[in-house]
């Protein structure tokens, strides 16, 4: 086996799990999960069968990852954050045939008890406070807070805040990394060091 199980985890037949993932207590992955290197489940976590996972993938305690979600790559997923795949769920009607697709771009964090409701994407970097609602897509580097969240600023891959304008233009640097970033027509982008 090249990756860690506690003995109260279940990881059904079929899952792709890739080396070096930790599974700690009462974790669920289904079988038709499809989960890459070095990843994280923490105590309590649920791997529903069509979901895609990439590679360094932290998931904190009490989390679900229900069907049609997609996290790639350096995604956080922080404590107690939730996940939804049907938009108008009731419980005597199914709607099986009505999940909604969520991508969680690469290195994109999502704060603890966050929700992400379904049909959404989360950009790169992209940085969900504690508590906030995501109810629409979500620009690269992003810093979302809020319910339903609202955009309060622009955040660096080290996670650090950046010195720029909300919209419009600028250039900013990242102390910790020294990247620079470029704001411009409402999009951020690293655009490496100087």
């Amino acid at each position: 086996m090249v990756y860690q199980i506690h003995p109260t985890a279940i990881v059904d037949s079929g899952a792709t799990i890739g080396e070096g993932c930790r599974i700690w207590h009462w974790v669920h992955i289904s079988s038709g999960a499809s989960i890459g290197h070095n990843c994280s489940f923490g105590q309590n976590v649920f791997v529903g069968n069509k979901v895609v996972i990439g590679n360094n993938v932290k998931i904190q305690n009490n989390v679900s990852v229900y069907d049609n979600v997609t996290l790639e790559d350096d995604v956080f997923c922080g404590p107690s954050m939730v996940f939804t795949n049907v938009y108008n769920p009731r419980a005597a009607i199914s709607r099986k045939d009505e999940y909604r697709n969520t991508v969680v771009k690469q290195g994109a964090t999502l704060g603890a008890n966050s929700t992400i409701v379904c049909g959404v994407t989360i950009g790169q970097y992209a940085f969900i406070g504690a508590g906030a609602v995501i109810n629409r897509d979500v620009p690269d580097f992003a810093l979302m807070v809020g319910v339903p969240a609202k955009q309060i600023g622009w955040i660096s891959k080290f996670g650090e805040r950046l010195e720029l304008p909300i919209y419009g233009e600028g250039v900013a640097v990242c102390h910790h990394t020294e990247e620079n970033y470029l704001l411009e027509n409402n999009i951020c982008k690293c655009i490496g060091k100087s």
